[in-house]
């Protein structure tokens, strides 16, 4: 099993953020996806922003410090951090990201 962690964010921190969660080897992979208006209510008023999303790959037991990581390094007060747990992965693609996530 591995987590697909969702997280929407800013245009102009998702390259950093991707990157800083790879380095870090919290995550194996992250798609970043452009181009992604969002309608939410905030406050009261209806708020309609560009980000972009991201799609990261980790270990299960990566979910606490990934978590964390995002909600420190991520700008809005109110992060969207979603885990989605995937229990139909090809082996090898599971052995991949548990490596790149050093548990082995």
């Amino acid at each position: 099993m591995i987590d697909v962690v969702l997280c929407n964010c800013p245009e102009n921190v998702s390259d950093s953020l991707a990157r800083t969660l790879v380095e870090e080897g919290l995550v194996a992979c992250v798609n970043v996806i452009p181009g992604v208006r969002s309608y939410y209510r905030w406050e009261g008023a209806l708020h309609v922003d560009a980000e972009h999303t991201l799609l990261m790959k980790t270990a299960p037991a990566r979910w606490d410090a990934v978590k964390a990581r995002i909600e420190e390094l991520h700008p809005y007060s109110t992060p969207e951090i979603v885990r989605l747990g995937a229990d139909q992965v090809n082996e090898s693609y599971l052995k991949w990201v548990l490596e790149m996530t050093d548990l082995k």
